[in-house]
């Protein structure tokens, strides 16, 4: 018997509060409609990076000696999420509903997917345009459905392009504050032209510090950048999809604003948002969202800094 589609959104509604506290804080503001499909899609995305990272939502990231076979399980169970068809697991049933109910772009599901595929290569960034491709895809491209999820356009590139930085400055912060807990599961995803420059080994990362603080405030610099332009996006969406969306612009921008506070040390513990923070965020973000319409907007803010891959028109609404 098919699960009825209560059922899958109450184990969505689960899987973020389990795993993305921030997430599941910020989700809480939107309309019934808009936050049922985000926990739909964000249980599809947890699923998939734990079977790609070996995780239990997110914790406990584990060296996976079938990177292979794992990234064809979740390219199967994608694909038959997107023909329409039951899957069987909860977490790619909830791709199959959110994609039916609004005009995602099969694209941008896909683009997601290559991003697990790098994972499964072994990929490295030699560059930081080579960071830039793998933030779009593990997180930019998530942006972008989040924003169709919202009611944009798939057609609305200016609009995408703010829902992409905006995954892309998310991103940007994992990526600092998780530098020693990727570094233990002998991954690194700072550029190789950074490294080098610091004088830092890609095999031993967490040797020196100092140097690499360095680098984790050019990663939260950039991130700071991201979010600054995305939260002109939220001039175009109804007032509790901007709230939420500032919301999670602010308490995720916490976290790399509190791993470039602490310096070197911050990978002695997992950073994080206090609730009281998460909490002033959300009362913050209600009077960004009211006044969002007045802010003029800044004409160079119309050319992304880093250019996202664009879907082609016959898939736009695939």
């Amino acid at each position: 018997m098919t699960p009825a589609r209560d059922a899958i959104v109450a184990t969505a509604g689960e899987s973020i509060a389990r795993g993305s506290k921030s997430f599941a804080a910020a989700s809480r503001l939107f309309d019934r409609a808009t936050r049922e499909r985000t926990w739909l899609l964000y249980a599809w995305c947890r699923a998939c990076d734990d079977l790609a990272d070996g995780q239990d939502h997110g914790h406990a990231m584990a060296t996976i000696a079938d990177p292979a076979e794992r990234l064809e399980a979740i390219r199967e169970r994608t694909a038959a999420a997107l023909e329409g068809r039951w899957v069987g697991d909860p977490a790619f049933d909830a791709l199959r509903i959110v994609v039916a109910e609004t005009v995602m772009p099969h694209g941008l599901v896909r683009d997601v997917v290559e991003g697990f595929a790098l994972d499964a290569a072994g990929w490295a960034p030699a560059t930081e345009a080579d960071l830039m491709r793998y933030c779009y895809h593990v997180a930019g491209a998530v942006g972008c459905m989040m924003a169709v999820v919202m009611g944009i356009a798939p057609t609305d590139e200016e609009r995408l392009d703010r829902a992409c930085e905006l995954g892309i400055a998310f991103q940007l912060a994992n990526i600092a504050r998780d530098i020693g807990e990727d570094a233990a599961a002998g991954r690194c995803y700072l550029p190789a032209d950074w490294l080098a420059e610091a004088g830092i080994a890609r095999d031993a990362v967490m040797a020196d510090r100092t140097a690499l603080a360095g680098l984790a405030q050019r990663l939260t610099g950039r991130a700071g950048e991201y979010e600054a332009r995305a939260r002109l996006g939220a001039a175009a969406l109804p007032f509790r999809s901007a709230w939420a969306v500032l919301a999670a612009a602010g308490i995720y921008g916490d976290i790399a604003r509190r791993v470039e506070a602490l310096g070197e040390s911050a990978w002695d513990t997992r950073v994080t948002v206090p609730a009281g923070a998460k909490l002033l965020w959300i009362a913050r973000a209600f009077g960004q969202a009211w006044g969002r319409k007045r802010r003029a907007p800044d004409p160079s803010f119309a050319t992304p800094i880093w250019s996202r891959p664009r879907q082609p028109k016959s898939e736009s609404f695939s």
